[in-house]
């Protein structure tokens, strides 16, 4: 069965509280259904800035997208996710990830360890986190029972079958740490690399008695009428795809807002995504191609 779309948008700037509730409601009343905060240092920090969505707005719910894993303890964590979904009436859902820069957890002092060793902190994680908040006498107890909604993001084999046997959104970002560039760049993922990993998480997914939602996120939103010239700008910045791959990649949207919509659909048929996230520059772009997928 075809899920119907659901749009977030990732809230990655915080000037003042009362700057941060005006984009909220902003985004509230484009249409969005969920405000993201991600988790980066010199970004905002995603719990309180939740708290805040929540409170300035009445329909949206707020999610994290995702946490980085390493920056955690998972006790702790589960305390800081069952008040915050306490506090937002249960609109909470938990995103969470292994991370992949290194030079935040060195600024942190926390260690940063080999992968395999960053997947398995994760996946500790997780557990800690299924025992601790589905425990009836935790305290405090989060409004979503056993907890809220828990997305993961990935796309190594290890990742993917941890959302296929926890998350109820697998997210795919798309993108990959840039070879031989500096550490955080990233290169998106050309379609059949996509393809790839959605085929691959299926496999794993096979047993669910549920199937997950799919989530994909958006890296730019490029209203045109010219979608090939689009492209060509897209592949003269070195994001790792030329221009035929610029036009059929997942994580871009290039055209008229009829055309996105036409995208997206078609993403939703060949990929499975019926959650877009788009990222904060894109707010206002990306607001006629939700309106033209509204309730579908």
């Amino acid at each position: 069965m075809t899920r119907p779309f659901r749009f977030g948008i990732n809230l990655l700037t915080l000037d003042t509280g009362t700057a941060w509730r005006e984009k909220c409601r902003r985004a509230e009343a484009l249409g969005y259904d969920v405000l993201l905060v991600p988790d980066h240092l010199g970004w905002p920090s995603p719990f309180p800035a939740l708290v805040a969505a929540a409170e300035a707005t009445e329909r949206p719910r707020v999610g994290t997208f995702v946490l980085n894993a390493g920056f955690w303890n998972p006790a702790l964590l589960a305390r800081e996710v069952a008040t915050t979904d306490a506090l937002t009436g249960g609109r909470l859902e938990l995103g969470l990830g292994t991370g992949y820069v290194r030079a935040e957890h060195e600024q942190a002092g926390l260690p940063w360890g080999s992968p395999r060793e960053r997947v398995d902190h994760l996946a500790r994680t997780i557990g800690e986190l299924d025992r601790l908040l589905g425990d009836a006498e935790h305290l405090p107890r989060p409004a979503q029972r056993p907890r809220p909604p828990l997305l993961i993001g990935g796309n190594g084999p290890r990742m993917l079958r941890l959302a296929a046997r926890h998350a109820e959104i697998a997210a795919f970002s798309g993108g990959r740490q840039a070879p031989g560039k500096p550490e955080g760049t990233l290169e998106l993922l050309p379609a059949e690399e996509v393809a790839a990993s959605v085929n691959r998480y299926q496999e794993y997914a096979a047993g669910r008695p549920e199937p997950a939602e799919r989530n994909i996120l958006v890296q730019r939103v490029v209203v045109t009428d010219d979608r090939r010239a689009a492209a060509r700008d897209i592949a003269a910045l070195d994001m790792g795809v030329d221009e035929e791959q610029a036009l059929d990649m997942p994580t871009l949207l290039i055209g008229t807002p009829r055309q996105m919509a036409e995208q997206l659909r078609e993403r939703r048929e060949r990929y499975g995504f019926s959650y877009v996230t788009v990222l904060d520059p894109f707010l206002e772009a990306f607001a006629p191609v939700l309106e033209e997928l509204s309730g579908t």
